[in-house]
């Protein structure tokens, strides 16, 4: 079997992952499509300060500026990716900030669970700290506190622009900066 074959088949095979669940829970978000209001929209969605928003926009020029060249990987075929077809901002709706554990949707806790990070149990674990993700937003971190003590900031992205802005601004883009790639510079813009 092609390489191509192969992985179209594996495709497939993954589409009917036998696990495979959605977890129904109201959601805002951004229109399907990418383009310069999308990243304003992100951006304002996330509360960032000004210079987060140009660095966005600077990355989403960037990309912009290579949209035709999408790199073609090495025996890797797969359709075109349009796009303007995909929703780059999502996030539970109505979420206030969470104070711990027991503050979080009792549908996420059961997602994560499925997925084998059961956060509950983690607050028992010995030095095991988890950022939950859903949609792209920080649900849930555990062992802040106890991390803190020890000198280790433990925060979500957002949480770190907002309250060290110096060390984001410091470290953001050092290890894969903006301008590294098509994919690199499309995620600078949309994270």
């Amino acid at each position: 079997m092609a390489a191509t074959d192969k992985t179209t088949q594996i495709v497939r095979d993954v589409e009917k992952y036998k696990y495979g669940f959605v977890t129904e829970i109201e959601t805002d978000r951004a229109p399907k499509g990418l383009n310069e209001d999308i990243i304003r929209f992100i951006s304002a969605k996330k509360d960032e300060p000004a210079w987060m928003l140009d660095w966005r926009l600077k990355a989403f020029q960037h990309w912009l500026s290579h949209k035709d060249d999408e790199p073609a990987w090495a025996k890797l075929s797969y359709p075109k990716i349009d796009f303007q077809d995909a929703y780059y901002y999502a996030a539970p709706k109505g979420q206030p900030k969470l104070e711990s554990l027991d503050d979080v949707d009792p549908k996420l806790l059961e997602t994560y669970k499925k997925l084998g990070i059961p956060l509950k149990e983690q607050q028992i674990l010995a030095g095991v700290a988890v950022d939950a993700v859903f949609d792209s937003v920080s649900v849930a971190t555990t062992f802040r506190e106890e991390l803190k003590k020890a000198g280790v900031i433990f925060l979500s992205i957002s949480e770190a622009i907002r309250e060290h802005p110096e060390l984001v601004k410091k470290w953001l883009g050092r290890v894969v900066p903006q301008h590294d790639n098509y994919f690199a510079a499309l995620n600078c813009a949309v994270f």
